[in-house]
């Protein structure tokens, strides 16, 4: 019951860094192609949305016989570095419970990944511990005779060291690259209810899930009062022939395209977060109203 409580915390946590898809074409069929080989391969797009420093901090609330207690907090930095001798951006995300979460299970999450300067995936790592277990996925990427190819390490909660090789025709990411890729999408022409694809993998599989998009709305933040237009998305899975809805969430309808708020459905109640700060942004904030 911990464990699945704190992945789906951790994947919601996740999902403020993963606004939305490219439309061309619907699904992922505009992203998604097959890679052309080479060391950063045909799986790189346009970067318009972010720069090197940009900082986002959130707040998490969970909901409690109708009190909202604050139990945690989430940090993303991406800054413009080097990796195996070409210029990549690093981008990191820190995530922890305070006193309160840890009263129903612990929580800190550490994930990184360097991306190309055209954001074709490089390498990722996340190390989580759930109160005395800790486990670790890893992944690098190559892109062989038009291939992508993932080695991966995993370090199972037992201590158990496992890699794998995995080959696929389509470009494959993981949930901090489709992350930074995500925030360059196109939403001209998005209709409600259209749904995007997920092509993410983790150190073992690939998941069967997908974006929906629900249409825009107006969010007001509680603390600074800040109003932000924001286009309104769910993130649905599929498990044993059922679909749920796990995720929603808000981000901003601009260039930028930050999450601002995410609401998360949980089996024994709700939690939400809250955008807190923000520095080091590319744009103009435009869907801020005055």
């Amino acid at each position: 019951m911990k464990t699945k409580i704190h992945k789906l915390i951790t994947l919601s946590l996740l999902l403020l860094f993963l606004p939305h898809i490219g439309v061309a074409g619907r699904g992922f069929s505009s992203v998604n192609h097959p890679p052309k080989g080479g060391q950063e391969g045909g799986c790189g797009i346009e970067n318009t949305a972010f720069k090197g420093g940009e900082r986002l901090n959130y707040d998490l609330y969970f909901n409690w016989k109708f009190v909202w207690w604050k139990v945690g907090t989430a940090k993303m930095y991406t800054d413009l570095t080097t990796f195996q001798g070409q210029q990549a951006y690093r981008s990191s995300l820190v995530t922890g419970g305070n006193s309160k979460l840890d009263r129903f299970f612990t929580m800190r999450d550490t994930l990184l990944s360097y991306c190309a300067q055209d954001l074709t995936p490089l390498y990722f790592r996340k190390g989580a511990r759930e109160g005395k277990r800790y486990y670790v996925d890893e992944i690098w990427y190559t892109y062989p005779k038009n291939l992508c190819h993932l080695k991966t390490h995993a370090i199972t909660s037992s201590g158990e060291h496992l890699y794998r090789h995995f080959d696929y025709k389509e470009c494959i990411y993981d949930m901090m690259s489709i992350f930074l890729r995500a925030r360059n999408f196109d939403a001209t022409g998005m209709k409600k209810g259209d749904r995007f694809d997920m092509p993410i993998s983790d150190a073992l599989r690939l998941s069967d899930c997908w974006l929906q998009f629900r249409g825009k709305d107006t969010f007001k933040m509680n603390d600074t009062k800040e109003k932000f237009r924001c286009l309104v998305f769910s993130f649905m899975e599929r498990e044993k022939g059922k679909t749920h809805e796990l995720i929603r969430f808000y981000v901003t309808d601009d260039q930028n395209h930050i999450p601002v708020r995410l609401d998360m459905f949980l089996s024994f109640g709700s939690a939400k977060a809250f955008l807190k700060s923000y520095k080091g942004i590319r744009s103009t904030m435009t869907s801020k109203e005055k």
